[in-house]
C-alpha cells in the first residue's frame, strides 16, 4: 500500500488578517490512498501552516514523498501524520466507530470566528454573525490598536450580554509580558469567556504566571504545536496550567497527537476544544469527526469551511450555529497532479 500527494491551493473570499500576516491565500496538500474495497480512494489533507507549522521547511514535499511509499509508519510531521490518518481512515484501514454527526443525525455547535479589519468592517461581521444565529462569537485582536479593540468589545456589550452572547478572543500571541496584565484587566471588563495565547509561545514562565493571575481564563493555541511529548505535556498542562487548551490535529501531532491532548488535558480537569487551522473540506471534516467522538458540548472551532472560493465540495454545511455533514456527499476533488 502507497499514497500519493498533490499540491492545492486555496483561495480566500477576503483578506484573512490576524496579529501575524495578511493571507488571499493558503496553500495544502491532499493525500491519497486506495480504498481497501477497490471503489475509489480515501483522502486526507497534510494542512501545511507556513510560517506556523513547525513542519514548515524546505524539504516538506521529500518528507511527504517518503511517508507515502510507507503510509501505515506514523510521520514525525503533525501535518503529514494528520494527512494520512485521515486517509487510511477514508480509505477503509482505520475503523471509527459511527457516530449521529458522520451519519447527519446531529451538528456540532461552533462558534462563529471574526476576522480582523478595520473597525467598522469588524462592526459589520460581528452583526453578520449575530444575524446567523451564533451565540459564541471569537474576535481576532491585535491588528488594530487596542482603544478600537476595546470600543469593539464595548459596543457588543451595549447590545448583548454574557448571558445572551458569549465572547472568546485570540490575541495569537500579540501583547507582551510587559503588557499583558493590564490588557487583560481591560479587556475582563466585558465578559470575556476566554483568550487565546495572549503572548507568544515559548515563554512558560510568563505565560504560567499569566494563567495564575490573569482575570479572564486563558487557553493556549501555538504553545501546543509539534508532535506532543511527556516532556512537552508536563510543561504546559502541570507547570503552566492553563484553562483550557485548543486542538488543531494539523499542528499539534496529527489525530493521535490531539487525542493525547485531550486525554491528558481531561485528566487534569482542564477544558478543551478543537479549532481547524484553515484546512479545506477535507481536513475540516477529518477533525469534525474525530471531536464528534468524543462528546463535546463546548462549541467547537470549526466554521472555516466558508473561507474560500474553491473549497472542496463536501457534505459539511452550516445550520445557524452547527455544523452538519451529509453522509450522501462525497468529497469532490478538483484534477491534479498527483506524486509519490
Amino acid at each position: 500500500m502507497t499514497a500519493e500527494w498533490a499540491s492545492y491551493r486555496l483561495d480566500f473570499k477576503f483578506e484573512a488578517r490576524t496579529s501575524r500576516e495578511s493571507m488571499r491565500h493558503k496553500d495544502t496538500y491532499f493525500v491519497r490512498i486506495p480504498r481497501q474495497d477497490g471503489s475509489g480512494y480515501g483522502y486526507g489533507e497534510c494542512a501545511l501552516f507556513k510560517g506556523l507549522s513547525s513542519d514548515d521547511c524546505p524539504d516538506y514535499e521529500a518528507q511527504l514523498s517518503a511517508a507515502c511509499a510507507n503510509p501505515t509508519e506514523p510521520s514525525a510531521y503533525s501535518s503529514i501524520r494528520f494527512g494520512i490518518e485521515t486517509a487510511l481512515i477514508n480509505a477503509g484501514y482505520s475503523t471509527l466507530p459511527s457516530t449521529a454527526f458522520m451519519r447527519g443525525e446531529e451538528g456540532i455547535p461552533i462558534n462563529g470566528l471574526v476576522w480582523m479589519g478595520d473597525k467598522e468592517l469588524m462592526r459589520k461581521r460581528i452583526d453578520e454573525k449575530l444575524a446567523d444565529g451564533f451565540d459564541v462569537i471569537k474576535l481576532k485582536i491585535g491588528g488594530i490598536d487596542f482603544e478600537s479593540e476595546l470600543q469593539l468589545l464595548a459596543y457588543i456589550r451595549s447590545r448583548y450580554s454574557s448571558n445572551t452572547l458569549q465572547l472568546r478572543l485570540d490575541a495569537n500571541g500579540s501583547f507582551t509580558p510587559e503588557n499583558a496584565m493590564a490588557k487583560l484587566e481591560l479587556l475582563s471588563s466585558y465578559d470575556i469567556h476566554s483568550i487565546e495565547q495572549p503572548i507568544k509561545a515559548g515563554q512558560a514562565e510568563d505565560m504560567h504566571r499569566l494563567c495564575r493571575l490573569s482575570p479572564i481564563p486563558i487557553a493556549l493555541d501555538e504553545e501546543l504545536i509539534g508532535t506532543p511529548t511527556d516532556a512537552k505535556i508536563s510543561l504546559i498542562l502541570d507547570y503552566i496550567k492553563p484553562q483550557y487548551v485548543i486542538l488543531k490535529p494539523a499542528l499539534c501531532g496529527g489525530l493521535s497527537g490531539a487525542t493525547l491532548w485531550a486525554d491528558e488535558a481531561e485528566r487534569r480537569n482542564i477544558g478543551w476544544w478543537a479549532t481547524s487551522a484553515l484546512e479545506s473540506n477535507v481536513g475540516l471534516q477529518a477533525i469534525s469527526r474525530w471531536t464528534s467522538m468524543r462528546g463535546v458540548t463546548l462549541p467547537q472551532g470549526l466554521g472555516t469551511g466558508q473561507l474560500y472560493y474553491n473549497n472542496v465540495i463536501s457534505g459539511l454545511y452550516l445550520r445557524g450555529q452547527l455544523l452538519f455533514n451529509n453522509p450522501d456527499i462525497d468529497f469532490e476533488i478538483p484534477q491534479l497532479i498527483w506524486h509519490r
